[in-house]
């Protein structure tokens, strides 16, 4: 989304809806692939909501046709162990959620709002939330002391066994449980609908792109995106400020015509 899809300003550009719309009435279905949760998904792409299908959460809420295809929960054991390891260290601070509201795991000024962590519906809690909370979705923020690589590192050799840390800019590491990325959301949609991998164009500039972009026929890479992921991309393509994203969309419609 970020980098991606939306311009500089976080936002939708308002002909993407129009070229939805139309790419839909070709049966070529268009996945919103995020960190986001749902419902924030949802709200964005409002005009054609009901026409789009959603990976949301970094894949652990899944949609298609408006229906529920999966929803991966963190089990309270393991908040509770990233929880504790995150004490260890007075330069992150964690933040888990819900689907409506956002606990954050140290003081608020701790955090750094950035485009898709507008920590909704926040609340300071001192203890992870109680089992009878369902978790899907969490995130490390990093402050000025340590670099977000250096620390997802240092959390991947000691949590590996249960989460998957992707750094998200220079601030943020998004947390997912083991074995779930935008990846296996996309899978799940697949086999929903039938159609075979190599029928899936994806677009991507960030890390928590990259098991997204290596499943997909065919990687489509921001020019703005990491160096990596342009060694993996199938092409490379313009920036989100040019809206290079939406001008693959007006193709894809005219090679269809």
């Amino acid at each position: 989304m970020d980098g991606t899809l939306l311009d500089e300003y976080g936002n939708v550009p308002p002909e993407t809806f129009e070229l939805i719309h139309a790419l839909r009435e070709k049966g070529i279905h268009f996945v919103a692939s995020s960190g986001r949760r749902y419902d924030t998904l949802r709200w964005m792409f409002e005009p054609v909501a009901h026409e789009i299908d959603y990976v949301a959460s970094l894949g652990t809420q899944v949609y298609a046709d408006d229906v529920v295809l999966d929803r991966e929960v963190f089990s309270t054991a393991a908040i509770k162990k990233l929880f504790e390891f995150s004490q260890e260290f007075d330069c992150v601070h964690l933040v888990v959620y819900d689907r409506d509201h956002t606990y954050l795991l140290d003081d608020y000024s701790a955090f750094v709002r950035e485009l898709d962590k507008d920590l909704p519906n926040a609340e300071r809690v001192f203890d992870p939330p109680s089992p009878d909370v369902s978790i899907i979705k969490a995130a490390v923020c990093c402050d000025t002391r340590v670099k977000s690589m250096d620390m997802a590192m240092i959390l991947e050799r000691e949590l590996g066994e249960r989460f998957s840390f992707m750094p998200s800019g220079d601030t943020w590491i998004d947390v997912v449980p083991r074995g779930v990325n935008k990846a296996t959301g996309l899978e799940q949609i697949r086999q929903y609908y039938g159609f075979k991998r190599d029928e899936i164009l994806a677009f991507g500039d960030s890390m928590n792109d990259y098991a997204m972009l290596r499943y997909a026929g065919t990687a489509v890479v921001m020019e703005n995106a990491r160096y990596a992921l342009k060694q993996i991309a199938s092409r490379v393509i313009g920036s989100n400020t040019t809206q290079a994203v939406q001008a693959e969309m007006k193709k894809m419609l005219e090679s269809l015509q």
